[in-house]
């Protein structure tokens, strides 16, 4: 396919199509990887790995896990 390079202040940008970006799974604020092969400008996508809470806290142990935090009085209309 076919797109034409455009000057993005004073750097080079391109339109990615959007079949191609599904098809890539990235979107807009994906982080890419840009790299020259043999003369050619190659994007790999940096699959971000998704956290999800049940992850996370399958991690918390009595090793890691801290004690409350005092942080003073209640301010304003606070509850404690």
């Amino acid at each position: 396919m076919k797109v034409q390079i455009q000057k993005w202040g004073n750097s080079l940008a391109l339109r990615i199509p959007k079949s191609f970006a599904m098809e890539a799974k990235v979107k807009e604020g994906s982080a890419v990887d840009i790299s020259l092969k043999k003369g050619k400008i190659v994007l790999t996508p940096l699959n971000e790995k998704e956290y999800t809470l049940e992850g996370l806290l399958s991690k918390v142990n009595d090793q890691n896990i801290h004690a409350e935090i005092f942080t003073g009085k209640p301010v304003g209309r606070e509850i404690w």
